[in-house]
């Protein structure tokens, strides 16, 4: 199996996860509250996801023309969850035709980390960013509702 449907199932897998998370919280403005030493909320995390993936994945190689304001994935607040899964959810098709065609061995057109990389180890850093903040959305799922 290559690499970019590797990749590409590893991405759809986790975005729905994350989805999943999102609509297992009961409470909607628990989205956007944190906890104890937690700065940023899950709404923030997804809107970093959302804001990452388009310009790293999206714009960056697929010239989509999206715009990042990295600084409002982080403080924007109230985002409806239905909006959030939308973007979520538009994320899959944009990604798997992008990794469809894409050599993984191609260098990123952006320095990376401090330096060039290829396109696999910016997208393979990629997925592991991607899943740690899943873990962190779940972990302020499940302090946030227990408290409900």
């Amino acid at each position: 199996m290559m690499l970019n449907t590797i990749l590409t199932g590893f991405y759809e897998r986790d975005i729905s996860r994350l989805i999943d998370e999102v609509n297992l919280f009961r409470h909607e403005e628990n989205l956007w509250k944190t906890k104890g030493s937690v700065k940023n909320s899950s709404g923030n995390l997804v809107l970093h996801i959302i804001g990452g993936t388009n310009y790293l994945i999206g714009a960056t190689l697929a010239n989509t023309g999206y715009i990042r304001d990295r600084h409002q994935e982080f403080i924007k607040k109230d985002v409806a969850r239905k909006e959030l899964v939308k973007q979520l959810e538009a994320l899959v098709p944009m990604i798997s035709n992008t990794l469809d065609t894409l050599s993984l061995d191609g260098e990123y057109p952006l320095p990376f980390d401090g330096t060039k990389r290829s396109n696999s180890y910016v997208l393979m850093q990629l997925a592991l960013h991607l899943n740690y903040h899943l873990g962190q959305v779940n972990y302020l799922r499940r302090i946030l509702e227990s408290e409900a």
